[in-house]
Formats: C-alpha cells, sequence, structure tokens
C-alpha cells in the first residue's frame, strides 16, 4: 500500500524536530560579572555583536516563540525560533526554522554562570544535523558547527576582556 496524504488523510506534522548527533559545546570565562555577558550573548536580536560574519538580525515578535531572521555578509540566510528564555537563570533555546546554509535540523542553547561577582563562563551548545546538500563528511559539519561557535565565543571574551 502506497503511503501518501491527500486532503482526506491529514494528520499534524512539522518539519521542525530535534536532531541528532553530537553535541558542539564552546564555552568562554569572561571577566565580567555574569549580568553584563547575558546582556550581550542572551541578547536573541544581537548576535551581530559577536559574530562578524552577520550583517543584521530581524526579529518577528517578542519573547519565546518570536523569530529571528539572520542575514550574513556572504548572502546566507538563517530564520530561528526562541524556544525558552530565563532571563533570571540566565539560559535560552533556539531551534532552525529555515536556512540557505546545508543545514538540516539544528537546536542551540546560551548560558551565562556566575563565578563570583566579576567572573562567568558563558556557554553556547549546538546539536544539528548536515542536510542532504552538506558536502562533506559528518565529521566535517561538527567541525564547522565547532568552528563557528568556537569563533563567536572568543569574540565575547574579547568584547570583555
Amino acid at each position: 500500500m502506497t503511503n501518501f496524504k491527500t486532503r482526506n488523510n491529514l494528520l499534524p506534522d512539522t518539519l521542525i524536530k530535534n536532531p541528532e548527533g553530537d553535541q558542539v559545546v564552546s564555552a568562554v570565562q569572561v571577566p565580567a560579572d555574569a549580568r553584563s555577558v547575558w546582556k550581550v550573548v542572551g541578547d536573541f536580536s544581537g548576535f551581530p555583536a559577536f559574530i562578524p560574519a552577520l550583517d543584521s538580525c530581524e526579529m518577528n515578535g517578542d519573547g519565546v516563540r518570536s523569530v529571528r531572521k539572520k542575514l550574513f555578509k556572504d548572502g546566507n540566510v538563517v530564520i530561528e525560533q526562541l524556544n525558552s528564555r530565563d532571563d533570571q537563570a540566565w539560559f535560552m533555546t533556539w531551534s532552525l526554522i529555515y536556512t540557505t546554509l546545508p543545514i538540516g535540523n539544528l537546536w542551540a542553547s546560551m548560558t551565562v554562570a556566575a563565578q563570583g561577582d566579576e567572573q562567568c563562563i558563558a556557554t553556547w551548545s549546538i546539536v544539528g544535523e548536515p542536510s542532504d546538500a552538506w558536502p562533506d563528511s559528518p565529521a566535517a559539519f561538527h567541525g564547522f558547527l565547532q568552528g563557528f561557535a568556537d569563533d563567536a565565543m572568543n569574540n565575547v571574551l574579547k568584547l570583555f576582556s
């Protein structure tokens, strides 16, 4: 029997799902208070402050379920939805909705943890899957995500050094 959808047998479905794969983690110890660092890395629309490859970031909505459109200087586009956010515990999570990059599903989190009055750790974690258009190995995809996150988090460190 062929499994196909018709107007009469439609059921709820989605292309957004939790990705499978190894987690990429990039953490930096920042010589600044956690609240100040969170104001930078916790600004869902403010990633151009520490990702120089971004030209701009456009927001639709406010808070959980809001959507950002990241426009890269090379013409690539990434659209993501904010899934969760806590400005007291300093964390947020988001998921990929659309991209022109060869990325399939992607989930990410950003956290800040105080390590005293003038020290904190900012951590960006990513779980992603390459799309069918990814030209290389899964290990190369993991390396691509790791390099991107490490560059961004090193820029966060530079902002506060």
